[in-house]
């Protein structure tokens, strides 16, 4: 017998409360027991202990060898270090099918319990989503579980973006989807015109039972591949984001009447004679917000924050509101915006234009020199935009201290520095960042490559929407007992993982820098900020505040007000930006019957819509970043055999990611290609070690590749090494 293992003598001994012997057997049909009893909670050893009543250490020692004995049976599973929970999959179990191009396919119990691997051969030709019941199959000794699929439940509608190949008598969509693995046979009655090379939208019909590709119909024909605006469709097709709008949709648009009537008027604060103006970038052509700047007798500065009245002309529950909630935000691609609202609203009628009456949603501020808010109202207001300046006019008004509105620009300019160093000493995070811009030419072509960085004009701005935004959760907040709080949108982001900024703190002692990750409020924050700060112009700038930002929660939508981490704001929502996000026109309702003393709206409602927001959010930010990344490979294509500088940006299992330093663009070096040695993961490290040499590729290391391949078609960059 194991030396770790008490002898039955030595557990005899030992007594139960109730003064019965409790043998090994007694004990695990004990154990067995509270699982059954309580399938959806987790226990340690203490705890199943305790519910037993057990005492002595000795017992107490034989119950976590029972543990690990039922874990190793599948009776229970461990859902965290030394936790848990019976296993209540059974022999048959309901759940969601995940499918993957690489066959890697899993079963997700609808009770949340862990992922069950799926073979091609068992999936019963599930698509991705379908809601399904498996049977566990035995497993086998050293083998992970498997499932096999006896019955899809809920067929979830899927579309494939993808190029068509087109014969005489049938086509096939080519797709790149990593969520189908086989091409869509398509007959030729259901290719609605599309023709060899287009790129297309397809929905699967069926896939029957002995066919090895499933069955489709062309939904829409987006052009030809590898033209400009096909494949920026098909980038929005592929994350299930819209890129038209729906002809009564656009029809009510047209219908929506420009002219602002009197009583509209009557009922608003008229700012048409202070000094008003908005600050955008070049391009925009949706102006939601504008600043209106008064020096009061006092010597205060009256500062108007005007917000788009976008919801006076989008009633709930209209066709226009419908389309927008579905969509939730606008999307910035690279060479084009896909607006939330139609863009007779988003353009012309909602926006803020120079020398045009609108109506606005305005908190007003009286700001002393120190930039302490005296007082402040939220109101319903008329303006006239002076001046339209782009970032670029109001930054020269700023520096050359000379042009349009230069009093009132240069004053608001004073105010928001003073504004953002209070945010950085409350522990705001200073996550400064440029943004990767491509010059178009009129193809849609990238021909160059610069950074965007953020100006004073841009602070500005940001500093009186940040207020605004804050202002508005407060006041929405304060209302009586907690029971009795007001339903609302927040914007939240939660404190960071401990155990991912343990990591990141592992990671960053590589290049020499420190940090605290925990600590009382602020103190965490501070010590970010001053790492970003010590990091500015080194090589491995990017690569870290990279690192930090994925060390950080996602900011997302809520009805429960957690507060703001990374502005350091214990309120913080939405209000600024109604004509390009849902949430903000959603603040503005809440706001109106609020400031009327109306009473609260339902929770469960908003709550649902916070989460579709906050989702939709998500998939524009993707849809982004895909973008970008076709650009990049676009750009690159045409520097084949080019030889860069970069540093490892990520390091898997089947190769090296590699930032290139010049110009941001990101491709591969497939582990495949390091022939030198046989390279091995260590995910811990974020690092490739060579078997026999014992050379390693390490996050963060400086890099020197040649540029091997682009394909558009996976949005792909391949690079080879280049010894030094």
């Amino acid at each position: 017998m194991s030396k770790n293992k008490p002898k039955n003598n030595a557990i005899n001994k030992d007594k139960k409360k109730n003064g019965k012997r409790m043998k090994k057997q007694s004990i695990a049909q004990a154990a067995i027991a509270v699982f059954q009893s309580s399938p959806k909670e987790t226990f340690n050893y203490k705890q199943i202990c305790k519910h037993i009543g057990l005492e002595s250490q000795v017992q107490k020692l034989l119950v976590v060898d029972i543990l690990y004995d039922l874990a190793a049976d599948d009776f229970i599973t461990e859902t965290d270090r030394g936790r848990y929970r019976l296993n209540t999959l059974g022999t048959l179990a309901t759940g969601t099918f995940h499918r993957r191009s690489n066959g890697k396919n899993s079963f997700i119990p609808e009770d949340g319990g862990s992922p069950v691997f799926v073979a091609e051969r068992n999936s019963g030709h599930a698509m991705h989503g379908d809601k399904v019941k498996v049977q566990l199959l035995a497993k086998r000794r050293g083998a992970e579980p498997e499932a096999e699929v006896v019955e899809i439940l809920e067929r979830v509608e899927r579309t494939f973006v993808g190029k068509l190949q087109v014969t005489k008598g049938f086509a096939f969509l080519v797709t790149e989807d990593k969520t189908l693995a086989n091409d869509i046979f398509i007959q030729k009655d259901k290719l609605k015109g599309g023709r060899n090379g287009d790129k297309a939208i397809v929905r699967i019909l069926e896939w029957p039972e002995n066919a090895k590709n499933p069955l489709g119909e062309v939904v829409d024909i987006l052009g030809v591949a590898g033209q400009n605006t096909a494949e920026m469709h098909a980038i929005l097709a592929e994350f299930g984001l819209p890129y038209k709008y729906p002809p009564s949709v656009e029809k009510a648009a047209e219908r929506t009447p420009e002219v602002i009537s009197p009583e509209d008027l009557a009922k608003r604060e008229d700012f048409r004679e202070t000094p008003t103006f908005t600050i955008d970038p070049k391009d925009a052509k949706d102006f939601d917000d504008a600043l209106s700047a008064r020096l009061l007798e006092n010597g205060n500065w009256e500062v108007g924050v005007h917000i788009a009245d976008v919801t006076h002309y989008v009633r709930p529950d209209t066709i226009i509101d419908r389309e927008a909630q579905e969509r939730a935000t606008s999307v910035y691609l690279v060479d084009r915006t896909i607006p939330m609202l139609p863009e007779r609203l988003s353009n012309l009628i909602c926006s803020l234009r120079p020398n045009e009456e609108k109506l606005c949603f305005s908190t007003i501020f009286e700001l002393d020199t120190n930039a302490e808010v005296k007082n402040y109202r939220i109101q319903r207001t008329v303006i006239r935009s002076d001046r339209r300046f782009t970032y670029e006019e109001a930054q020269q008004v700023i520096e050359t201290r000379q042009g349009d509105f230069r009093k009132e620009i240069l004053a608001l300019d004073a105010l928001a520095k003073k504004l953002r160093a209070k945010r950085f000493k409350n522990g705001a995070i200073n996550f400064d960042r440029y943004e990767v811009k491509f010059e178009i030419d009129a193809n849609g072509k990238p021909v160059s490559v610069y950074f965007k960085e953020s100006a004073d004009a841009n602070k500005l701005i940001e500093e009186f929407m940040l207020l605004a935004n804050k202002t508005v959760a407060e006041f929405a907040a304060q209302a009586g007992a907690e029971k009795n709080k007001r339903t609302f949108v927040y914007r939240i982001h939660d404190n960071p993982d401990p155990e991912k900024m343990e990591n990141f703190a592992a990671f960053i002692r590589r290049f020499g820098y420190k940090m605290k990750t925990e600590g009382k409020k602020g103190e965490v924050s501070k010590g970010i900020n001053y790492l970003l700060d010590s990091i500015q112009g080194k090589p491995e700038e990017n690569l870290i505040e990279t690192l930090a930002i994925r060390a950080m929660q996602k900011a997302q939508y809520s009805t429960d007000n957690i507060g703001h981490y990374g502005l350091a704001f214990d309120c913080y929502t939405h209000f600024t930006s109604p004509i390009r996000r849902y949430p903000d026109m959603m603040v503005h309702r809440l706001l109106e019957r609020y400031l009327a003393g109306g009473r609260s709206v339902s929770r469960t409602k908003y709550t649902e819509l916070c989460e579709h927001c906050s989702n939709k959010e998500a998939l524009a930010a993707n849809a982004e970043r895909a973008s970008i990344k076709y650009k990049q490979v676009e750009y690159m294509s045409e520097r084949l055999g080019k030889v860069y500088d970069g540093v490892i940006s990520g390091v898997t299992e089947w190769g090296l990611y590699v930032e290139l330093n010049e110009n941001k663009c990101e491709g591969l070096v497939p582990i495949r290609d390091l022939q030198d040695d046989y390279y091995e993961f260590d995910e811990k490290s974020y690092c490739l070690t060579g078997r026999r040499h014992k050379q390693q590729f390490r996050l963060g290391d400086p890099i020197t590749i040649k540029v091997a391949q682009a394909n558009l078609e996976r949005k792909q960059l391949d690079f080879t090494l280049v010894e030094k």
